[in-house]
């Protein structure tokens, strides 16, 4: 094992050891068992920790964590820059015509994130089990997936924004701006699922550097295109949609050049990429992953509809909070990717030990960073809510409701860290049915909740939600640790 020093104080190691012929594929969807292949060399798989199935400490799961924290928390800035810039415009509208767009996007591309979040279990246990050459076939597949999805959305894309313009119901004006950024941003489908397939990877094979790259570009590159396009250039909502567009292939082009050794280490047989025991494995996850995430999205959604239904007030003001709850949610799964990437390890491995090791270890820096955005919105909500608009209304509606944010990280943070287990362990019809239960919860927690409470009824439901998803989750965990013996 060789380590090399760095700059910024940190190591980078990479694995040199020759391979001998690959082990039969053993779990993820027995496709290639007993076949020969072409061997990828190893030097290739570049981590941010050291490769160990033995034991792990909080110094390297921090290691591996920081890059996701950062990439993760710069995700919603691009969606908090593009309220910011709308609200400075004349009128809630503008707000609002981004939330809706931004929502509809959500629905087919947080949908879809499948095709990062199948990839990463599927890598983590196929690295666990020292399988390399099913490494880059998982990749090929995801990207092909990522084409063809991508191809659908474009075909239909007409369809997609009546049916969505038809169920949000927003007014007038804001209905005629959402469908101004939809008809641009729609054109960044293709770079940003083939996107999710290339962080995947980057998280299952623990180099999350590299994904931290990927998303810096992005994110960095839509922020001040952002500030060109609209302050400047006030080109409005047209211009927050080609940011978009233009950041996320430029994204792509990042991505690729960093697999490029994966990728292009051997160019595999085309039969063995669409093997029909492969590929019917990885549908089958992807489509439990699709029901489950597609369930969350509508749970967000159906939040967002209902607040549009109170006026473009509150909608614009849950808008700004929402994306506040998008900074939690995405600094928390810092330690969610770290618990795919080395559960997923130790899942394939099969280490019983080291398993349980990885998922107490990587808690406990989630609920260290839960607390500190519990305390962060304490002292700092108010001026958090000040920053997306200059609109005196629009504020002090936002902080009515604020205090649903205040108590978030420390209830959601379980929900986030199952989440992480399952998915490197690859228990996607558990989380299916695990969210099949938690939505039906929620929508009978709303049916209550809104009539009585109103929009505070609404942040009611989606607290008890996360406090529903992490019980059904809950419920499935031992099965996994039933599965590992030593």
């Amino acid at each position: 094992m060789i380590f090399y020093p760095s700059k910024l104080d940190h190591v980078v190691y990479i694995t040199r050891t020759r391979f001998r012929r690959t082990k039969p594929y053993r779990s993820l969807n027995n496709a290639y068992r007993g076949q020969p292949q072409k061997h990828i060399d190893s030097n290739i798989f570049i981590t941010s920790v050291k490769n160990t199935t033995h034991s792990i400490t909080h110094r390297q799961v921090w290691q591996l964590a920081w890059p996701i924290i950062i990439s993760n928390l710069s995700v919603p800035l691009v969606g908090i820059t593009d309220t910011a810039v709308m609200g400075y415009l004349d009128g809630p509208h503008f707000i609002g015509a981004v939330a809706l767009g931004a929502l509809i996007f959500s629905v087919f591309y947080w949908g879809f994130g499948f095709l990062k979040m199948s990839t990463v279990g599927f890598i983590a246990r196929a690295s666990g089990e020292e399988n390399h050459d099913e490494v880059q076939l998982i990749l090929w597949r995801a990207i092909v997936l990522a084409g063809l999805v991508s191809a659908i959305l474009l075909l239909l894309q007409q369809p997609i924004l009546n049916l969505a313009l038809n169920s949000l119901e927003g007014s007038e004006r804001v209905e005629n701006l959402t469908a101004t950024y939809y008809s641009i941003r729609i054109w960044s489908a293709p770079a940003t699922l083939i996107v999710y397939a290339l962080t995947g990877a980057m998280i299952g094979l623990k180099n999350t550097r590299g994904a931290l790259i990927i998303q810096l570009v992005l994110n960095v590159t839509n922020i001040a295109l952002n500030l060109l396009f609209v302050p400047m250039l006030n080109y409005g909502v047209a211009g927050l949609a080609w940011a978009s567009v233009i950041a996320e292939y430029g994204a792509l082009l990042v991505g690729l050049y960093l697999l490029r050794r994966l990728l292009f280490a051997h160019i595999p047989d085309t039969k063995k990429i669409f093997d029909a025991a492969a590929v019917t494995g990885m549908m089958r996850a992807n489509v439990n992953i699709f029901i489950r995430t597609l369930l969350l999205v509508f749970s967000f959604s159906w939040f967002t509809a209902k607040g549009a239904q109170f006026g473009d007030l509150i909608l614009a003001a849950n808008a700004i909070l929402i994306n506040l709850q998008h900074f939690i949610a995405h600094g928390l799964d810092g330690y969610a990717h770290a618990v795919e990437a080395l559960g997923g390890n130790a899942f394939g491995a099969g280490k019983r030990r080291f398993f349980i090791q990885v998922v107490n270890k990587t808690l406990v820096g989630a609920l260290v960073f839960s607390g500190i955005f519990t305390i962060y919105f304490f002292f700092f909500g108010e001026l958090s809510v000040s920053l997306f608009t200059n609109q005196q209304d629009i504020t002090l509606t936002a902080l009515e409701y604020l205090p649903w944010l205040i108590i978030s990280p420390l209830v959601s943070v379980w929900c986030f860290h199952l989440d992480g287990i399952f998915v490197g362990t690859s228990k996607t019809a558990e989380m299916r049915n695990a969210m099949i239960v938690s939505t039906l919860i929620y929508l009978g927690i709303l049916y209550w909740s809104v009539p009585a409470f109103g929009n505070h009824g609404l942040w009611l439901g989606i607290t008890l939600f996360m406090v529903i998803r992490a019980a059904t989750l809950g419920y499935y965990f031992p099965r996994i640790l039933k599965e590992l013996k030593d």
